[in-house]
């Protein structure tokens, strides 16, 4: 459990951090993109939607064996972001340097992978048919 916890506590404080300055960076990140301003409710929507689950990878990792369940769409989160961008890579439409910024996505996948296993739920020492009284 301690793992997940680590493992949760740390992506989400990550992400916090990686995220934090796109909003202040719109301006940058328009320079090698299609300027941002051109569609600001997908960029900041992005934003807003990323940052939602960095507080949710907190959470979890606050609370790894309740929220256990929520750690199947964090997966999900992390290896579908990697799997579009090397979709992307493998059609030509996005550079080397762009494929390497998913590492960090498939590393934490990977271990939000592990956390998933090693979280086990605690055993119900009453059977589910035994009335209770």
């Amino acid at each position: 459990m301690k793992f997940a916890r680590v493992t949760f506590i740390l992506a989400g404080l990550w992400g916090m951090a990686v995220l934090t300055p796109l909003y202040f960076l719109v301006d940058v990140t328009g320079r090698p993109y299609p300027p941002p301003m051109d569609y600001p409710q997908f960029f900041y929507g992005f934003l807003s939607v990323a940052m939602a689950w960095q507080i949710a990878f907190v959470m979890i990792g606050l609370r790894p064996v309740r929220f256990r369940p929520l750690m199947i769409p964090c997966i999900v989160e992390k290896f579908g972001h990697v799997a579009g961008v090397a979709v992307l890579y493998s059609h030509g439409r996005l550079a080397p340097a762009d494929l390497a910024a998913a590492g960090p996505d498939l590393l934490l996948g990977a271990l939000f992978v592990t956390s998933f296993a090693v979280t086990r739920p605690p055993v119900n020492p009453r059977p589910l048919d035994r009335p209770t009284q």
